[in-house]
């Protein structure tokens, strides 16, 4: 592995010390925005980070403090994120879907002095104990909150508390350490499949690296204009769609409220992205709810689109409109977050939409591979970005097997807990992901599965649950499924699409509507079962009555139903 980084960056390599010269370079550019608000400029930007961090200076924060972040997407939070980091102190920022005990969890662990947080998720702070913290400030405009958080003592007054605190001594005048390579800049929690909320600390050595990383392969400019759709408190959105866009002075609008449809459709054609981070999910639904409606809706259509170059003029029609839903600007849309299925990346390399692919972790600041647009490959997640070694361990005949990492972005560790962090870090510093997964002769990656949910088939074949479920997912009766073994067979738990099944259930009684549930999980697991080999065939498919509960980055936390 060529290895370059020192060569290109020779600069130290703090967020301090690779975003300030930034500030000043794109100076009168746009930085940060809602969609439809005027946008903070690179020069304002400086001026109101480095005015937060002196209040954060003011009320006693110092270097190696953390300090927790939880709200949605704005320009305040990642005003108080890099006020956070710049100044030396560790941002800690929490997923604002997080339940509130999570929450509450994380502020006692991590030890946070302070707490920004946006009005509505103060709600939830309400109902909780973080009486470790000292101070909440609105990440709304910066104002100290006075409000009840509960504790154990429930006749303490906390209105006097909290008035104490605020006449606490002024510390103007006081210059906080400069962040070095080694210092932590964040402790980001992470909430995965197997049900362990990890404390991930990146250095600013970390982070700083993946930025440069990822512009060994991203092709970010000034003149682009991003979308964020995805939560900024997330390493994946924080590190590409926020901290390295900032490093190559193009703006970021956000939304400042969920991605539905409408709102999507409404911000795109306002803003006009050209680049925007996304998790397949809104691609996934695109194509179930419009794309194959559209293909099946007559025998008319069928036969058209059947046909090798009527279905070519077809599909180019449907990228076009597909690229004008978000704006008609769209130069890349880069996925990662979850697996993008063959099936719905197939769709996007015939309609020609512009898609790109990674693979990380937050545990690796979070980027490890990437293909740009002319560079993807079928199944493929891309190659290992610029200093990064990856290396598949005890593969099987297939040579496929445990996805490790080395590099410049690998954490330093997971924060008290030392037995934890020596289960995945090998003394000679490779990351044990619990991926698995092959490299191609060009050094592709592909990933198959988690080590976790590898189901052995009856002669000892290994079943990947992921595989049998993405084609599930596509179905148009299915929104989302869960497979695993039970007494020895293969069966898929299948959250149904009730909405698209309204014609055939309504009306029916409750014996009915179970016999034509039933004959639907059939005809699916037949349907399924025709696209996979025959160690790997569902024995049945059943009826899950809600949504599987998920992780931040929409996978399905197994562990949860693997106890059922």
């Amino acid at each position: 592995m060529e290895k370059r980084i020192v060569d290109i960056y020779a600069g130290k390599r703090t967020l301090k010390a690779l975003l300030f010269p930034k500030f000043d370079e794109y100076g009168d550019r746009p930085a940060l925005s809602f969609y439809d608000s005027e946008p903070i400029t690179y020069a304002e930007l400086k001026e109101k980070v480095m005015a937060l961090s002196r209040m954060l200076e003011e009320r006693g924060i110092t270097k190696g403090d953390r300090v927790a972040i939880i709200g949605e997407n704005s320009p305040n939070w990642g005003i108080t994120y890099l006020a956070i980091t710049t100044m030396g102190a560790v941002a800690v920022p929490i997923l604002p879907d997080f339940h509130a005990e999570d929450i509450a969890h994380i502020i006692r662990h991590s030890g946070a002095r302070m707490i920004f947080a946006t009005r509505r998720q103060m709600e939830k702070l309400a109902e909780v104990d973080i009486s470790s913290a000292e101070c909440v400030i609105s990440l709304d405009d910066f104002e100290p909150e006075v409000y009840p958080i509960r504790t154990s003592t429930i006749s303490r007054l906390w209105n006097q508390a909290m008035e104490v605190i605020r006449s606490l001594p002024s510390r103007v005048g006081l210059v906080s350490t400069e962040p070095n390579e080694s210092d932590l800049a964040a402790i980001v929690y992470t909430s995965g499949t197997t049900g362990h909320s990890k404390g991930v600390m990146l250095t600013h050595y970390n982070i700083a690296s993946n930025i440069i990383q990822i512009d060994h392969f991203f092709d970010v400019t000034p003149a682009d204009r991003i979308l964020s759709i995805l939560p900024i408190s997330h390493s994946y959105e924080n590190t590409l769609g926020f901290l390295y866009v900032i490093y190559k002075g193009a703006p970021i609008y956000y939304l400042g409220k969920k991605p539905t449809p409408r709102m999507l459709g409404i911000a795109c054609q306002r803003v006009r992205p050209t680049v925007m981070a996304s998790v397949p999910l809104i691609i996934e639904k695109i194509y179930k709810k419009q794309v194959v409606p559209l293909l099946n809706k007559n025998l008319l259509m069928k036969a058209m689109s059947s046909l090798p170059l009527t279905r070519k003029l077809i599909m180019k029609k449907i990228g076009k409109k597909l690229v004008d839903f978000f704006g008609g600007e769209l130069r890349t849309m880069s996925f990662g977050g979850a697996p993008l299925s063959e099936d719905i990346e197939l769709f996007m390399r015939e309609c020609g939409f512009p898609y790109a692919v990674g693979y990380g972790m937050t545990e690796a600041s979070p980027v490890v591979t990437g293909a740009k647009v002319d560079e993807t490959r079928l199944g493929s997640v891309g190659k290992p970005l610029i200093d990064i070694d990856i290396k598949i361990v005890d593969p099987d005949e297939n040579g496929i097997g445990e996805i490790y990492i080395k590099g410049p972005n690998v954490m330093k560790g997971y924060y008290k807990n030392k037995d934890l962090t020596d289960e995945v870090l090998t003394e000679d510093g490779w990351l044990k992901t619990g991926d698995l997964g092959y490299l191609d002769e060009d050094n592709y990656l592909y990933i198959k599965g988690r080590s976790k949910s590898l189901i052995l088939g009856p002669s000892g074949e290994n079943i990947f649950p992921e595989t049998i479920e993405e084609k599930l997912n596509v179905h148009p009766f299915v929104i989302e499924s869960l497979v695993l073994e039970r007494d020895g067979r293969l069966e898929a738990w299948i959250y149904p699409d009730y909405e698209a099944l309204e014609d055939k259930l309504e009306g029916k009684s409750e014996l009915e509507r179970e016999k034509v549930m039933s004959e639907i999980m059939k005809a699916i697991c037949d349907e399924v079962n025709q696209k996979l080999p025959a160690y790997s065939r569902l024995s049945r498919c059943v009826e899950h009555p809600e949504p599987f509960e998920k992780t931040p980055t929409l996978k399905i936390k197994r562990y949860l139903y693997y106890k059922k």
